[in-house]
């Protein structure tokens, strides 16, 4: 028996007051295994005791909604009898200790989300993010977390056989002690096919199933409710270890036992492993769990009930089945190669009880767990932490085309190509379309109906104004979807902040919430769910406030319209206009950061009713067919849009703007899209009908990429040289230390 000290508390990150609730709770002093269970289910990760309060603004519901937050994953119905369940988590505690297991380990966990729901997962998308490769402190380190990150991702992806199908990868200092690696999943099934992790049915057997279970992983949610310190490099014992053929193994048997309809409730083995599965099921049906340590599958000798109810080996899954059909469950199982043994059964306590060889080691119930963790509104009645002034340098450029260069090839804005190639992203034949554009596309089978996915994230503009950073965010997902032509109808999010302790920190991540809440509710895309990571800083330096937005959107299966200009002599239309810009909404911008070195003032307007307008009026373009190409304006401006569309074919353009012309090529205003066109009156005609300006800016041409404003030439470059610094220049810089 362990004496449960102040030290054993503080180890276990829970505080006085918590412990002294622990005691309330349960009538007596906890025992050594039972402050293990706690400390986990109340550790931030597992129990968002300081966001649960702020999460319920945001907007969960709609008439496609099926299935919001509370369960795995958040369901859409997607028409003919079909639905899709998705979902994004983090692991970036993990890929900072060991970057390729730490990264493997979350793309395994988030398609168990997918998969425990009944879904076929079929859609794999990421959000990297990552200090500096440039840096002269930790460039080398940077670059090896970027390596081991990425081979994690594509090694896991790869031998399951799900497709990566997109992402988007940026650089920050603020990432220098703490990359996050956010990863985005997608599966669909039929309307009747959905399974929850609910513990029903009491007297029915809970089955164990899958791999068996080691020490890796213990204490791994509560690790990442922490901030790093230098001792948090020797924690990889709290990494879990992936195996991917095995998960696939599991995927199979787990899809295959519930058509034969003898399981009633299942739910994945994630963060907190068997703790977490076992009492979340009970708490959701309102029954009871009671198991025996004794019938664990286990692959190490002498593991006790602690390292047993906190291990977080990977591709585990616990099941509940009718009474008198688990030979239906053990030989499909069986049959796969994997363990399945009954452990327990559900009864009407409404308790976890734990036994080891029969001895009761823990008894808490399921509710104080799962559902009654401590509730914080942390203060946050100060500014959002922000050191950047408001006004910028005065400055010029030394050479517009030298600028554009530049910029495409910077680590953010060049292609992404060395990291996509490692990714088999056609597997299973649905891509159509893959990573390099504004939105993937994957088709559902035996429909007419794809689904388009955008992930996008951007710490520069929440660090100006995490309310306004983060609206713009929702509205360039939006955008995204819009531009190939899908209606979208739903997002989940990643809220990747510092440690929310400080008012400075919560103050950003209610800002942020709240910008989300209003963006969300107003372009009618709720949320279904998602993930909250915390804590996310070193040595006191708080990573940059970083939400991630996965959002899916519904269109007709079809050629997909690309970014990539097709021929010459098209027209070019910029649907949305011009834009504006000043000093103060230019601080925030890719030119900014990469040219000038510096960062100030607020991210650009965003007029969310013209934003609207300018969507449904690309989506209807599209749709009938008007657009050869389209590409919206983002990070790093007109300037970089018109070069990442000359891919084979240059462009010709002339401006009429009274802007200077560093805002004219580089500000990053939202609600703009170029598209190249045969039929510019057609184009112009339903821009007018949605109240949105559509110029034609220019025409497509041979080898070149002019731009002119007023007849005044602006930059001139070839489209080689452009391609050439765009494919490149990632491989160059993390292979230049």
């Amino acid at each position: 028996m362990v004496a449960i000290t102040p030290e054993i508390i503080t180890a276990h990150q829970l505080t006085s007051a918590e412990y002294e609730k622990i005691v309330s709770l349960l009538g007596r002093e906890p025992s050594y295994t039972e402050l293990g269970i706690f400390s986990v289910m109340w550790s931030e990760h597992c129990s968002y005791k300081s966001s649960r309060l702020h999460l319920k603004k945001l907007p969960t519901r709609s008439k496609l909604v099926l299935q919001g937050p509370g369960e795995n994953a958040g369901i859409i119905d997607i028409g003919d009898g079909w639905a899709i369940a998705f979902k994004i988590e983090s692991h970036n505690h993990p890929s900072f200790i060991e970057p390729f297991q730490g990264a493997a380990t979350g793309v395994g966990g988030i398609l168990r989300d997918i998969f425990t729901m009944g879904a076929r997962p079929i859609a794999v998308m990421d959000a990297l993010r990552f200090g500096p490769l440039d840096d002269p402190r930790h460039g080398a380190r940077n670059a090896r977390i970027v390596e081991g990150v990425v081979g994690g991702i594509a090694h896991y992806g790869n031998c399951f056989g799900v497709p990566t199908v997109g992402g988007e990868c940026v650089f920050e200092a603020s990432y220098n002690g703490n990359p996050l690696v956010n990863v985005f999943a997608l599966g669909v099934f039929r309307k009747g096919e959905v399974f929850y992790g609910k513990a029903v049915g009491v007297g029915n057997p809970v089955i164990y199933v899958g791999a068996k279970t080691g020490r890796d992983g213990i204490h791994g949610a509560s690790m990442a409710s922490a901030e790093f310190t230098e001792e948090s490099k020797q924690k990889r014992p709290n990494v879990q270890v992936g195996d991917p053929f095995l998960e696939k193994l599991l995927l199979e048997a787990c899809l295959e036992a519930m058509k034969t309809g003898a399981i009633v409730g299942i739910q994945d083995m994630g963060a907190a492993g068997l703790t977490s599965s076992s009492c979340e099921m009970g708490s959701r049906a309102g029954t009871g769990v009671e198991f025996d340590m004794q019938y664990v599958p286990q692959r190490e000798t002498g593991m006790t009930p602690y390292e047993v109810m906190l291990s977080e080996s990977q591709e585990r899954m616990l099941l509940v089945a009718e009474k008198g059909r688990e030979d239906e469950v053990f030989r499909v199982f069986h049959k796969w190669g994997l363990d399945a043994v009954t452990i327990g059964v559900v009864t009407d306590s409404g308790m976890l009880c734990v036994k080891d060889h029969g001895v009761v080691v823990a008894e808490i119930p399921n509710r104080a767990l799962a559902d009654e963790a401590p509730l914080y509104d942390r203060p946050h009645n100060v500014p959002p932490l922000r050191t950047a002034p408001m006004d910028g340098p005065e400055f010029a450029s030394k050479g517009l085309a030298g600028d554009l260069e530049a910029l495409i090839s910077s680590a953010d804005l060049c292609s992404k190509r060395w990291i996509w190639e490692q990714y088999d992203y056609m597997v299973r034949t649905n891509t159509l379309a893959g990573p390099g554009g504004d939105a993937a596309i994957v088709r559902i089978k035996e429909t007419d109906t794809s689904i388009a996915m955008s992930l996008d994230g951007n710490g520069r503009y929440c660090y100006l104004s995490p309310r306004e950073g983060t609206k713009l965010i929702i509205a360039e997902c939006c955008r995204n979807l819009s531009t190939v032509g899908a209606l979208p109808v739903a997002a989940t999010n990643n809220l990747n902040f510092g440690n929310p302790e400080r008012p400075e920190i919560m103050a950003q991540l209610v800002e942020s919430i709240e910008g989300m809440a209003e963006a969300c509710s107003f372009f009618e895309t709720p949320i279904t769910g998602g993930n909250v990571s915390l804590y996310n800083e070193t040595l006191g330096d708080a990573i940059f406030p970083s939400p991630v937005i996965g959002m899916v959107g519904l269109m007709k299966t079809g050629t997909p319209t690309t970014i990539n200009f097709k021929q010459a002599g098209r027209a070019v239309v910029l649907v949305g206009g011009l834009g504006t810009c000043d000093s103060v909404h230019f601080g925030g911008t890719q030119y900014v950061k990469q040219i000038l070195k510096n960062l100030w003032g607020m991210p650009p307007l965003l007029d969310m009713d013209y934003e609207k307008r300018v969507q449904a009026a690309i989506r209807q373009i599209v749709v009938e067919g008007l657009a050869e190409s389209a590409h919206d304006v983002s990070d790093g401006g007109l300037g970089v849009a018109l070069a990442e569309s000359a891919q084979t074919v240059g462009v010709q353009i002339d401006l009429d703007s009274d802007l200077r012309p560093e805002f004219l090529l580089f500000h990053e205003g939202p609600s703009r899209i170029l598209i190249s066109t045969e039929d510019v009156a057609a184009v112009q005609r339903i821009a007018a009908a949605h109240g949105v300006e559509a110029p034609r800016i220019g025409v497509t041409i041979g080898e070149w990429v002019e731009v002119s404003n007023r007849n005044s030439s602006l930059l001139r470059c070839s489209v080689s040289s452009l391609r050439e610094l765009r494919e490149t220049s990632l491989g160059r810089l993390l292979h230049a230390r």
